[in-house]
């Protein structure tokens, strides 16, 4: 079983400017599809739902489905310009399902100024800490689903 999921791209922005579209939560939810209820502070979680994304109509469209799905992520750490990273439950969309108490994977997104932009590298592991019977489609469904969130980071960030 793999456990990892890395994605790659590099963005034509500056790093100031992903860093925010990262570590704001506002600006965060926009493009990634969730309406956040305050601010990342590291060591703090945060509640929110699922609200589809204001930057692909198409994407926006098949998150539609999950509009109000409440989510909650546990912040790990914030390093400015650097790194950001939180812990959640992966493809936890079962609404009969109760997720509290299972292990979250761990999110990071990881920058550095490269010719031409950003890059940014964003992984995600922990799947091997999920019960059996979530952690292939989990993982089948979060690999796809950052790559979709890459297009929308960029797409985001060229408005």
């Amino acid at each position: 079983m793999i456990d990892r999921i890395e994605k790659t791209i590099v963005l034509k922005a500056p790093l100031e400017k992903v860093w925010r579209a990262i570590s704001d939560s506002s600006q965060f939810g926009s493009w990634f599809g969730m309406k956040l209820d305050g601010p990342f502070v590291a060591g703090r979680e945060i509640t929110g739902a699922i609200a589809p994304t204001t930057v692909n109509p198409d994407i926006a469209k098949m998150q539609e489905p999950y509009a109000g799905k409440p989510v909650r992520l546990r912040i790990e750490m914030i390093e400015p310009m650097t790194r950001f990273a939180f812990g959640w439950h992966p493809y936890a969309i079962d609404p009969d399902a109760d997720y509290s108490g299972e292990p979250m994977t761990l999110v990071t997104f990881a920058l550095s100024e490269t010719e031409g932009g950003t890059r940014l590298v964003l992984t995600e592991t922990g799947f091997e800490n999920l019960p059996e019977h979530r952690r292939a489609e989990a993982f089948k469904m979060n690999d796809g689903g950052w790559t979709a969130q890459m297009g929308l980071i960029e797409a985001y960030l060229a408005r």
